[in-house]
């Protein structure tokens, strides 16, 4: 080999290391500008992200304190219902129990002007006519007399010894029980027999 082919050859080498030095570059170039690309990218993701879930957590918010509101305005109408209940439970019962008070007005309204008779027989038809309305609500008198003492029933005033009924038996009803449907309301007030002491 001729020193002029040896110094084109070496010339020839250092161009193509150039041109691979140019290359690396161009690339490096490249993928530098790629990852710039993808970072702007996710950030503008990331930010549109942001921006949704803050709407979404504003309307959440937003939802949160109209439910509140409407349950505070349903708990208050609530406790006004119960309220009123509460306040005018008696209304049916009352309006049930007014003509028997008229009645009795009337009849007071006309003692001495009617004859004794007249008077007990329309106390009797008040008594009879209140006697139902009470039934019909559910209230009933609690048999005493002749039953035997129940404590969930009778209360025992005091105790007398008898030879007519066995021991324990209520001789006497002092003051009348009640039933309001299954539950007494009243207990009554009797006396109770017990053995006579020999």
């Amino acid at each position: 080999m001729s020193e002029t082919q040896k110094e084109n050859n070496e010339e020839l080498e250092n161009k193509v290391e150039q041109n691979e030095e140019v290359n690396e570059e161009i690339i490096d170039s490249k993928e530098e500008i790629n990852s710039e690309k993808i970072e702007e990218k996710a950030e503008e993701i990331v930010e549109n992200k942001i921006a949704e879930y803050e709407e979404k957590n504003k309307s959440l918010q937003d939802l949160l304190l109209r439910k509140a509101a409407e349950f505070e305005n349903y708990k208050r109408r609530t406790e006004n219902d119960q309220l009123n209940l509460m306040k005018y439970a008696a209304e049916s019962f009352i309006i049930k129990i007014l003509p028997i008070y008229d009645d009795l007005q009337r009849s007071v309204q006309h003692l001495g002007e009617d004859s004794f008779e007249s008077v007990k027989n329309g106390l009797k038809l008040v008594l009879d006519k209140f006697t139902k309305t009470l039934d019909d609500q559910g209230i009933k008198k609690i048999e005493a007399k002749g039953q035997e003492f129940n404590v969930d029933f009778h209360e025992a005033l005091l105790q007398q010894p008898s030879k007519e009924v066995p021991p324990n038996t209520v001789i006497e009803e002092v003051d009348p029980g009640y039933f309001y449907k299954d539950r007494v309301i009243k207990h009554a007030k009797v006396i109770v027999s017990k053995e006579v002491e020999e």
